[in-house]
């Protein structure tokens, strides 16, 4: 049986002059999405923005505030990505002076994460998450750099994001191998997901794309089905796609992209796989 997601074999080099021909479609949502388009335009990429995923404030903003206000309860808080971070700290009802960091430990699965957090002033001593050249960044390679922090009675809170009509929404995996350990562990919706509204425009783009060799860079499963759903009747075997995670690879597969790989969530490792599995 075939393994679910290709993996694309390294190439030469490509010149600068077959990589402008490559175009690449960023999903990310718009505050994600500038400084991917940029680093892939430097690299010589054709790459636009197609944001599949509107994000925005929690609805419960006075949750926000009041978890603020009892930071000094939590051993660490897990930020599942950098808009967590964003979100979060936005909340805080202290606009100015030092923020009640305190002896905090976070939690992050990847280097966007970590970015965010020494922007808002995290000390970077007091940031857990795995090694940037592991071989997957997610939940299970940062519980094996926390793990030995648990013990019965540890209190942690995992800030995310929360679905259109305000429900946390998510992966469990952590919350679960924390509460197995005996810590008690709180969630808090940071920021809103909603699907974005894709003109008619955007919509023939991509159609016309399909077959032209456009390369899909996705980076949230949610991407994909909301893709989908805008074009139900939309074949996408001849269409290409980089993953950031093979969980994310996978539900692309499944919904019929011909041809994925999978990169570290990294520049140059996603510019390294759009290079490999072009077809000139």
């Amino acid at each position: 049986m075939d393994d679910p997601v290709d993996q694309c074999i390294p190439t030469n080099m490509r010149s600068t002059e077959c990589l402008a021909k490559i175009r690449v479609w960023v999903t990310r949502a718009p505050e994600d999405a500038q400084a991917w388009i940029l680093g892939l335009k430097d690299m010589g990429f054709d790459a636009q923005a197609m944001p599949l995923m509107a994000i925005g404030p929690a609805p419960d903003q006075q949750a926000l505030r009041s978890t603020w206000q009892h930071l000094d309860q939590y051993h660490a808080v897990m930020f599942v990505s950098a808009n967590a971070v964003r979100y979060f700290r936005q909340a805080n009802p202290v606009s100015q002076g030092l923020l009640p960091w305190g002896g905090l430990r976070a939690w992050v699965t990847g280097p966007g994460s970590q970015d965010a957090l020494l922007k808002v002033g995290f000390p970077l001593h007091s940031i857990d998450a795995p090694p940037w050249d592991a071989v997957q960044l997610d939940s299970e390679a940062l519980w094996s750099v926390v793990a030995s922090q648990i013990h019965a009675g540890l209190r942690v809170l995992v800030v995310r994001g929360c679905d259109a009509q305000g429900q946390v929404t998510g992966r469990d995996w952590l919350v679960t191998q924390l509460q197995a350990a005996g810590a008690q562990v709180d969630q808090i919706a940071a920021y809103q997901r909603k699907k974005p509204e894709l003109s008619l425009a955007q919509l023939a783009a991509i159609r016309q794309s399909v077959e032209g060799g456009a390369v899909w860079l996705f980076s949230n499963s949610e991407a994909i089905f909301n893709l989908k759903e805008a074009l139900p009747d939309q074949d996408w075997q001849g269409a290409k796609a980089v993953a950031t995670h093979p969980r994310i690879a996978t539900n692309a597969k499944q919904a019929g992209w011909g041809s994925v790989a999978i990169a570290q969530p990294a520049l140059q490792a996603v510019a390294s796989s759009i290079k490999s599995c072009h077809e000139f």
